[in-house]
């Protein structure tokens, strides 16, 4: 046996399949076009909207850094997905934008992170010029809503107390023209201590908090997998939907909207995003019950979802980077791309809620595909996404689901980390790249080991 011949082999044989894993991410690079990325178009349009679209895009800043190449901005876009404007806010620091609200007067209502504080603001969307602003020392505030004449609903996450170790985080009404909290709502009140693996810096993550009528307010604490009901009076929790990781309800939900169907059923609509699916339900005998789902494995952590008059459901399909309007049965009839990271959108003429009737009014209950896509490349589209291709490849197998959760997690997680050229199957690609050359260096090292002993000891013998 030659062994050293041998030994070559394996490292050849390693090296080309190194090369040939990174050879996908190599090529990516090269043929990667940045206008297109953080482009703005139209996708499918086979039916006009009614009116403009306004559009709330996240972006991505880190540690007051915005990446330029995926940019945060507000869009405005017609019924045919002609862009009308655009507005970043540069002047003013990086920023993020969440909630965006069309107010009765024409103007929105924005909410804007800015390192631990959050800025709100009325914008003219005619001048792009704002009408008045507040800042608040509130970090990464999603969602401010308009709240009668002169005050605001704000949903109060990361109010985190580090001397006590204890969440503060909460729903409050900020009075603009006294500058003072009037009304105020803690979630440590109401949930055991221990809820999500007990209280951090980001404990509940509450995304949404919307008036719903009758002294209540929805809520969406999205750590907590559950959307619920309060009143204000009482401060009791009314309605419930979901528990904490009863993942089969709700996963980390994002915007719920409350609907009543003509027979007076209660009904919550809500993006369900790390089940990769919009949702609905409506009360029945005390429970709550699926009546429609829409997406899963086309979806990419949707976070929000509307229903429009007409009964389609306006998605923000965030990390496949496209606004859609659906039909009840799945069928996208308007599309747009808005990189990087779209968060919000609204139907101008709507309003900033769901404004539609119930599936079970439309008589259309189910699980339906998306189907009729343009399937851009804007935002690195799929038919069937990432999560969905790998658990099909270990469905049947030992692996199937500790690799559905993995893969899920990681489709989540990793756009916002990795390149804006390289696509999920090319980061995984390099990571088996680096497997290979770890086992590879190991297994050198192991076959070494006699002589790097002998080396080690001479050269620290005395």
């Amino acid at each position: 046996m030659n062994l050293p011949n041998e030994r070559l082999a394996l490292r050849g044989a390693a090296f080309l399949l190194i090369i040939g894993l990174l050879t996908p991410s190599a090529v990516s690079a090269l043929t990667y076009d940045p206008s297109q990325q953080t482009s703005l178009e139209p996708g499918t349009v086979t039916s006009p909207a009614n009116g403009s679209t306004l559009v709330s895009v996240q972006g991505y800043t880190f540690q007051g850094n915005t990446n330029p190449k995926k940019p945060a901005r507000l869009v405005s876009v017609d019924e045919r997905g002609s862009l009308q404007w655009t507005y970043d806010d540069s002047d003013n620091g990086n920023a993020w934008f969440f909630d965006v609200d069309p107010l009765p007067n024409g103007n929105l209502l924005v909410s804007s992170p800015r390192g631990t504080d959050t800025v709100v603001f009325e914008l003219d969307p005619d001048t792009r010029e704002r009408v008045w602003e507040r800042r608040f020392d509130m970090e990464d505030t999603h969602d401010v809503d308009a709240f009668g004449e002169d005050e605001l609903l704000i949903a109060n996450m990361r109010e985190w107390n580090d001397s006590a170790g204890v969440s503060e985080d909460r729903i409050v009404v900020y009075n603009r023209t006294t500058d003072e909290i009037t009304w105020e709502w803690y979630f440590k009140n109401h949930f055991p201590a221990d809820t999500d693996g007990g209280y951090n810096a980001d404990w509940s993550h509450v995304n949404d908090v919307d008036y719903i009528g009758d002294g209540r307010l929805l809520l969406s604490p999205r750590n907590f997998d559950q959307a619920i009901v309060v009143d204000m009076e009482s401060k009791e929790i009314v309605e419930r939907l979901g528990t904490d990781d009863d993942y089969e309800v709700l996963n980390e939900q994002h915007n719920p909207d409350w609907l009543v169907s003509e027979n007076g059923t209660p009904t919550m609509l809500a993006a369900d995003s790390g089940n990769n699916r919009v949702v609905e339900y409506a009360k029945e005998d005390g429970e709550w019950v699926r009546t429609w789902s829409v997406g899963s494995n086309t979806l990419s952590w949707p976070r929000d979802a509307d229903r429009l008059p007409n009964g389609n459901t306006l998605v923000v399909d965030t990390l496949n980077h496209r606004v859609i309007e659906i039909t009840p049965t799945g069928e996208v009839v308007w599309e747009y791309y808005a990189t990087w990271g779209p968060y919000d959108a609204e139907r101008v003429a709507h309003g900033d809620e769901s404004s539609g009737p119930t599936i079970r009014d439309l008589n259309a209950s189910g699980s339906y595909p998306i189907t009729g896509s343009a399937n851009l490349t804007a935002g690195g589209n799929e038919s069937v996404g990432f999560a969905a291709r790998a658990e099909s490849t270990f469905a049947g197998t030992p692996l199937e689901e500790p690799m559905s959760g993995l893969s899920t997690r990681l489709s989540h997680v990793l756009p916002w980390l990795r390149p804006v050229w390289m696509t999920p199957w090319d980061l995984f690609s390099a990571a088996c790249a680096v497997g290979v050359g770890l086992t590879a260096t190991g297994g050198e090292l192991y076959l070494m080991r006699r002589r790097l002993l002998d080396t080690f000891r001479e050269l620290f013998e005395w």
